[in-house]
């Protein structure tokens, strides 16, 4: 194993899954962790505290005139529930079929840190970098990045650049480089459906009581059209339209094809928005999906009772032009306007991020373009991300700087579920594009 795989290994042992407090101490010593790291590089590197989990910087000598890039990522992790899937213990790396097994490896440790390794070798060879960069590693961007908006508003000119580095998202198949420059935005709602005063028996009283359970599936069921149209009225309204060149360029991506989608998912047939192919319908139009419903009894065999309640919980993933506070108002109005007789509903609004969205044609995004093609010997595609890193666009709004995203974990890498995943030969390349961007950078 080389020196890098082997370090990138002791930053993956960290069960730093900062949603667990039972964690918060191994949370934080990850990010002690990564101040040795870059302090063994010579950079001028701080832990910062927030309410609840360490930020990370560091930075080499600032000088005046050069461009300056911040790169962006996370250490925190998810859990690791249901542990009975995993095919190897979740912080217990190992290297089977090219494949670095573990959480963290694709989401996001093994990502960012391909940047601190090219940034170090750069430093060994060279001496200096070409131009100033800053590094930012957070720990709490599964549990929504609470604490970094703030440090960020409150340090604005500490993190002044002029374009941000991301490698957060992924390839649209091994070995075909992958520029993002758009992201999906996200906002969540939970709604509960009540209805008698405690379960009732579904004999002695069904028929005659409304049952939340019923209620629940046909306000769910009224959100799309029998096509797969989210039915809420002005849900479309903002929604600024995909351009011919994107679509063109789009059905020419490998690996993005609607059986590529199919093969990956394990579905049986694209279904969503009527006329646009499966790549169109994640990366570019929005949605409303069902993220968990229950209610009643969900034990062995029977039991005849009509439940008092039940719940549902909703996201909304987002494209450009659209307000994540006036869709959930919207959603809102739907839900009510379709709630039947007999129940009365409780909707708790839940964390919203806009949608994000560059032009990939700028002079940082062609030499994103570069860095990628001398890395992985072909030109990048170009797409949108169907998923959603709501700081990306906070750290516009902050900043003012664009972000490139420089994904590079697989399709089928995992993350967030049992047995993640990333490939081997994509933590090596990520390295070498990790230095080659630094210099086409500073170029710019």
């Amino acid at each position: 194993m080389t020196p890098e795989l082997e370090r990138l290994f002791e930053h993956l042992r960290f069960p730093s899954i900062s949603t667990d407090s039972n964690h918060a101490g191994d949370v934080r010593a990850n990010a002690e962790w990564l101040v040795k790291q870059f302090e063994g590089m010579g950079l001028q590197t701080d832990l910062h505290e927030t309410a609840k989990h360490p930020i990370v910087t560091a930075r080499n000598e600032q000088v005046p005139g050069r461009k300056t890039v911040l790169i962006y990522g996370h250490y925190d992790v998810q859990p690791v529930d249901p542990v009975a899937l995993w095919d190897s213990p979740p912080f217990e790396p190992e290297i089977r079929e090219g494949k670095i097994w573990g959480r963290g490896g694709a989401d996001n440790k093994g990502q960012h840190f391909v940047h601190l390794l090219g940034a170090e070798k750069m430093l060994q060879e060279e001496g200096e970098l070409p131009l100033n960069v800053i590094f930012l590693i957070e720990g709490e961007e599964e549990i929504g990045s609470p604490n970094l908006v703030p440090f960020l508003e409150q340090h604005r000119e500490d993190f002044a650049c002029d374009i941000i580095a991301v490698s957060d998202t992924g390839m649209v198949a091994p070995g075909v480089p992958t520029l993002g420059y758009g992201l999906r935005g996200i906002t969540c709602l939970e709604v509960k459906v009540q209805g008698p005063s405690g379960d009732l028996h579904s004999g002695v009283y069904g028929g005659a009581v409304a049952n939340p359970a019923s209620a629940a599936a046909r306000m769910v069921a009224s959100l799309h059209d029998d096509e797969g149209k989210v039915a809420v009225a002005g849900f479309y309204d903002d929604v600024i339209a995909l351009e011919d060149w994107e679509r063109e360029m789009w059905a020419q991506v490998p690996g993005a094809t609607d059986g590529d989608f199919l093969k990956v998912t394990g579905s049986s047939e694209v279904f969503g928005e009527p006329g646009y192919s499966a790549a169109e319908l994640i990366w570019a139009r929005p949605t409303v999906e069902v993220n968990g419903i229950g209610s009643g009894y969900q034990g062995e065999g029977s039991k005849t009772v009509l439940p008092a309640e039940a719940m549902f919980k909703l996201s909304c993933r987002l494209v450009p032009g659209q307000d994540p506070e006036k869709i959930q108002d919207a959603v809102i109005a739907h839900l009510k306007t379709h709630t039947p007789k007999g129940v009365s509903v409780e909707i708790e609004r839940g964390h919203s991020g806009k949608a994000y969205h560059n032009d990939p044609h700028s002079s940082f995004g062609k030499a994103a373009q570069v860095a990628l093609e001398k890395s992985f010997g072909k030109p990048p595609v170009l797409i949108r991300e169907g998923g959603s890193i709501p700081i990306i666009q906070d750290m516009k709004e902050i900043l003012g700087a664009d972000s490139l995203m420089l994904g590079l974990a697989l399709p089928d890498c995992q993350i967030h579920a049992p047995n993640e995943n990333f490939a081997v030969e994509n933590f090596e390349a990520g390295i070498e594009m990790s230095r080659a961007l630094l210099i086409e950078l500073s170029k710019s």
